[in-house]
């Protein structure tokens, strides 16, 4: 006889003794396959009990089951947890709002080539028909994707030329980095590998958003130094005539050596620290007069980019919310000021080495906040070009800006997800900018960071 039925029992006696005779208390009507209640509830918990056992008995620690009944040969991969896998190079394809396109690890040395050669990347939305459902309605529409191609502009353009083979007088790659993180220095080092592969003989650059434009000298005589202690002795010298932090160049100096094995030129680019620090306390009207030639080439623009609408949307909603008082004196006007002026430099220095070397191509370091949403000396560049050279046919597709293992923060994300643009508002969607050109990371990133995904190429 089982436990139920000798409850039951038990049940029947106990009712029997005490006179109650209705029918809702009568357990014993209750047939030997019908369980109370409580029963059912203790007789659950001890199958998933006794299928808990089974599975752990049956995979390791680190099996993953959802089906205690199915054979554990049938379980794929024995049960054991494996992480999708993911890429690490990222097209942020300037669609509204952007999206990320994954390119596959045998793309990228491809597309970095690319930039080596001059080709720089185009501005508008990549319209591969692999890539989104948007081109199968376009294909139905127009009748064939070519044409399509033609009219977005990511194929031919109105003069007939190919835009993915255009060629610009001088082209430039920013690699926005994280100065304190020395993974960003080696995935620096990897990517500029592969750019610099074509351009055996031709003119290249680096430059450093860290160094002052009065330490050039020092830069030259590292490069055509052969003492064993050139290294120790241009970090010296930087922090100590040229004032930068000591850890920001020698986590550096992966990139600065690989420079100078390649025979790449080196560019110093930011203003003076004195003139900084003035610019920070009183404004920009107080820079030396003859420095701030130097600084800026482009006057004109200079001052109409800060009445400039998207300029001003940039201002707003990157540039000014790294601000951070100094003291109690310190407003974000003067924080605007110092801004501008180290870029503006920056966009100079590169300008004044480039377009007077055809076919040039400067790679750029600086932090990810300078060039984030393409308005730092990244944004800068093809305006200072053509106060320089006139003639100049560089534009803003000859500009690529890469972050190296961005995080949301950097971004200015309130969530988990990378920020990929800025320019939302209804009155600012036409002004509305992606964060860069590429994503690059060192290792797979978390699948949480990652928003509007695109099918990978």
């Amino acid at each position: 006889m089982n436990t139920f039925t000798t409850r039951n029992q038990r049940a029947v006696i106990l009712k029997q003794s005490s006179g109650d005779n209705s029918d809702d208390a009568d357990i014993g009507k209750i047939g030997p396959g019908i369980q109370s209640r409580r029963d059912a509830i203790k007789s659950a918990s001890s199958l998933i009990a006794s299928a808990s056992i089974l599975v752990t008995s049956a995979t390791d620690a680190n099996a993953v089951n959802l089906n205690p009944f199915k054979p554990t040969d049938q379980i794929s991969n024995g049960g054991n947890y494996q992480q999708a896998k993911r890429a690490t190079a990222y097209l942020v394809d300037p669609t509204k709002p952007p999206s990320l396109v994954p390119f596959r690890a045998s793309r990228e040395a491809a597309i970095l080539k690319n930039l080596g050669n001059g080709l720089g990347t185009p501005k508008l939305p990549y319209t591969e028909e692999s890539l989104n459902l948007n081109n199968m309605m376009n294909k139905g529409v127009f009748g064939t994707i070519d044409f399509v191609k033609g009219i977005v502009g990511s194929g031919n353009g109105e003069d007939g030329e190919d835009k993915k083979k255009k060629k610009f007088d001088a082209s430039f790659v920013f690699l926005g980095v994280d100065y304190e993180d020395k993974s960003d220095a080696d995935l620096a080092v990897g990517l500029m590998t592969d750019i610099l592969k074509p351009r055996r003989g031709s003119n290249s650059a680096l430059a450093l958003e860290f160094v002052p434009l009065s330490m050039q000298p020092i830069l030259d005589a590292y490069l055509t130094s052969s003492s064993t202690d050139a290294e120790s002795k241009l970090v010296e010298s930087l922090v100590q005539d040229g004032q930068v932090p000591r850890n920001i160049i020698e986590n550096q100096l992966p990139i600065i050596s690989f420079a100078k094995s390649k025979k790449l030129s080196l560019i110093a680019c930011t203003p003076e620290p004195i003139d900084v620090q003035t610019v920070r306390r009183e404004g920009l009207q107080y820079v030396n007069e003859e420095r701030r030639v130097s600084y800026v080439a482009d006057p004109e623009g200079f001052v109409a980019w800060t009445q400039d609408a998207k300029n001003r949307m940039y201002t707003e909603k990157s540039l000014l919310k790294d601000f951070e008082a100094t003291d109690e004196k310190d407003v974000p006007g003067n924080f605007f000021a110092e801004k501008i002026l180290t870029h503006e430099t920056m966009a100079t220095a590169i300008a004044k080495y480039a377009v007077r070397r055809p076919n040039s191509l400067v790679i750029a370091i600086a932090p990810i906040k300078d060039v984030r949403f393409l308005g730092g000396p990244n944004g800068r560049l093809p305006r200072v070009c053509k106060a320089i050279k006139g003639d100049s046919n560089i534009d803003e597709e000859a500009v690529t800006t890469i972050l190296l293992n961005p995080s949301a923060k950097e971004t200015l994300s309130l969530s988990k997800f990378i920020r990929l643009e800025i320019g939302t508002r209804p009155d600012l969607l036409q002004y509305q900018t992606k964060v860069a050109d590429y994503l690059w990371f060192s290792s797979m990133p978390k699948v949480n960071m990652l928003p509007r995904m695109m099918n990978g190429i």
